[in-house]
């Protein structure tokens, strides 16, 4: 059989048809199984119980090298054991959760974090993120918005929860993350508000202030707050921003319950 006549035999666009459906279903197949490096193995709901890991679905563990030089190894099969203060309201699978303490310090719910690395986010060049003004003092409020520092930090229950002494920025972003807010429960250091869940208020004689409308005064006093005066880790900020957000169900009693 001479070549021309073998060619007339084949359709080359299908061909090249069926090339394509086994490329695609091999790409699909191969981001499937690396989407599960990490939430994998399944739980049974409300069980627990861990379900079949397969032998076809999950990949091989793989070892990626961190810019810090450490390694981390996914998947690794390991399970959150933290104890959950939380009873469900029902037997059946997918029954939500009734906090049994404070669910805003408990972690639970829409306040839940997870346990990230205890060390700061880093810029390109090796340098902390996000920091106070005071320790990189070329960044400040533009000219002509209200500078937040100084103002009343005022909870919903209308009071007030203490005094904004300082700006944390991203410097990656060049944005405001926190506002550093010196309180009236003693601690370590001062609390830090996530931005974007307050809002600043007022104009005029009758003055600014910084509304913060996902907690009450008091627990604006009692939110976690970093180790350090001048940085703030993964795990810290997840926790921060966990709890403020939190609030906005479990502030008060009313706030988790129906509306009808």
């Amino acid at each position: 059989m001479y070549p021309n006549e073998f060619s007339s035999y084949i359709d080359a666009a299908q061909v090249a048809l069926y090339v394509f459906w086994l490329f695609f279903f091999g790409l699909v197949f191969w981001l499937r199984r690396e989407d599960r490096r990490e939430g994998y193995p399944l739980e049974s709901d409300p069980t627990g119980k861990v379900k079949d890991r397969g032998f076809l679905l999950l990949p091989s563990p793989k070892t990626f090298l961190l810019r810090d030089g450490t390694t981390a190894t996914a998947p690794n099969f390991k399970r959150d054991q933290r104890p959950v203060a939380a009873v469900r309201v029902g037997p059946w699978p997918g029954a939500p959760l009734t906090p049994t303490g404070d669910a805003l310090a408990d972690g639970v719910g829409p306040a839940a974090w997870a346990e990230r690395r205890e060390v700061p986010d880093q810029t390109w060049d090796g340098h902390n993120k996000i920091v106070p003004t005071r320790v990189d003092g070329h960044y400040g409020v533009a000219k002509g918005d209200v500078d937040p520092r100084g103002l009343a930090v005022v909870g919903l229950d209308r009071k007030v929860a203490g005094t904004v002494v300082d700006l944390w920025i991203d410097r990656a972003e060049h944005v405001i993350r926190y506002l550093e807010v010196k309180v009236d429960v003693p601690g370590i250091n001062n609390v830090l508000i996530p931005m974007t869940l307050s809002t600043i208020e007022g104009s005029g004689l009758s003055g600014h202030s910084v509304k913060v409308r996902s907690l009450k005064a008091e627990q604006i006093g009692r939110a976690p707050r970093p180790a350090s005066a001048d940085s703030v880790t993964f795990r810290e900020e997840d926790r921060i921003c966990a709890y403020f957000g939190g609030g906005h169900m479990y502030a008060t009693p009313l706030r988790s319950e129906p509306l009808l």
